[in-house]
């Protein structure tokens, strides 16, 4: 079974990347829809193609425009999963009539019991199960506006987690959510230097990144959503001399890899 990196970096595209989508084509399984997402329509293979959006920022879901020529002459259905206030933004304003007048072909499906945080009522996870048999645990991360992560449990027996646009920390409360996980897909937006900034824009630096990639366990850890502005990709010497034993991966845009 195969991860395709079919987009992997944040907020714009550039000359080597285009922004964040991630499938795993035997499944129909796709993590957020980024410019990255006309690529999945070479790899479509199932008969319902379940995007899992992870917060409803444009460098996420603006693939989800690409819907038609995706589908095309294709025996797809396609899902769309998110928060419920996503799918109602998306709704009212992405396929306003006069920015997108014929709403494309997707059935949206709120995750159940997902609602924005209060002092006294704090987000919490839960998980469900899409076509396959494929079991998904979802969980809130800190960013602006509201976001969350994602667990799969795959028929394989092994696991994947998805977290994106997050600050990362040791004392994160997503942390206790990948434990062991066989092959963690997280945001490296930033080097190491400004923390500060990353944290006002709810963004990650490489050291953080890589203590909770040891402190999860995670057997393998890949660095997405990359900066795009300066065409960042963290350098291959700093990895190998702060990683240590950590099996880490920086993907280059339509890489895949084995689990």
């Amino acid at each position: 079974m195969e991860v395709h990196f079919l987009g992997t970096t944040g907020y714009h595209p550039n000359d080597q990347r285009h922004t964040m989508c991630v499938m795993i084509p035997e499944l129909g399984i796709v993590f957020d829809a980024g410019t990255g997402f006309f690529r999945a329509r070479d790899l479509l293979a199932t008969e319902e193609l379940n995007i899992l959006l992870s917060h409803a920022h444009l460098d996420h879901l603006i693939g989800l425009s690409f819907l038609f020529d995706v589908l095309y002459r294709k025996e797809t259905r396609a899902n769309l999963f998110a928060m419920a206030d996503k799918i109602e933004g998306i709704e009212k304003h992405l396929f306003h009539p006069t920015l997108f007048p014929v709403r494309p072909p997707f059935t949206a499906q709120a995750i159940e019991g997902i609602s924005q945080p209060t002092p006294t009522k704090p987000m919490i996870g839960g998980q469900f199960t899409i076509s396959g048999g494929v079991m998904v645990r979802w969980f809130p991360v800190e960013h602006p506006g509201g976001a969350i992560g994602f667990r799969l449990l795959l028929p394989n027996g092994k696991s994947i987690a998805y977290v994106t646009d997050t600050t990362a920390a040791l004392d994160a409360s997503y942390v206790s959510e990948i434990h062991d996980v066989d092959l963690l897909i997280h945001e490296c937006y930033f080097d190491d230097g400004v923390e500060e900034h990353a944290r006002l824009t709810g963004h990650s630096c490489l050291t953080p990144v890589l203590q909770v990639a040891r402190k999860s366990r995670a057997k393998q850890t890949v660095l997405v959503h990359l900066n795009p502005l300066s065409e960042w990709a963290p350098p291959a010497d700093k990895i190998r001399r702060l990683a240590g034993d950590l099996n880490i991966v920086v993907p280059t845009d339509q890489m895949a890899l084995e689990i």
